[in-house]
């Protein structure tokens, strides 16, 4: 009997420790951590003027000077949208993970979530390509279709505190 339970706890913490961040992955949100502002968004792969909404909340141009706040140790966080003209400003909870893919730390997700952290999003969120992470820099893209053409849209933010 105590073979049969020393084999599982065996077992179960291999099972932990290969289900473990990787080092890129646990210095990509160690990076993150803290305070952004979403100082600007690019459009790549069409030309034009375009008037999107993002994340089904709020117009492109009421992000650009938002708050995001991360929070590594439990991965929640939130963005605050700033009061401007046709804006419903306010903060909106949200948890957030940096996803190994091919072995590298090269995607950002996020959901919405409650003030109590349950997810109010039905499991669905938005994926996003890490281009750049530094100390003081972070942009990120999302293809997204436009009239049948593929648009990429850029997000670029700047460090504000830890």
């Amino acid at each position: 009997m105590a073979k049969k339970h020393i084999f599982f706890l065996l077992s179960l913490s291999a099972l932990i420790v290969s289900c473990g961040l990787s080092k890129e992955n646990r210095t990509s949100r160690k990076t993150i951590n803290g305070t952004w502002e979403l100082t600007k968004i690019n459009y790549e792969g069409s030309q034009g003027y375009f008037k999107s909404t993002l994340f089904g909340d709020a117009k492109a141009q009421c992000f650009e000077g938002s708050e995001w706040y991360f929070l590594a140790n439990n991965s929640t966080g939130y963005y605050d949208i700033p009061q401007k003209d046709d804006c419903f400003s306010g903060k909106r909870n949200i948890r957030w993970a940096v996803v190994d893919v091919n072995g590298t730390p090269s995607q950002f997700q996020f959901k919405f979530i409650d003030e109590k952290k349950k997810d109010i999003s039905g499991g669905y969120g938005y994926i996003f390509t890490i281009r750049s992470l530094t100390d003081t820099a972070m942009t990120v893209s999302t293809d997204v279709n436009s009239e049948g053409e593929k648009v990429t849209v850029v997000y670029q933010f700047v460090r504000k505190s830890l």
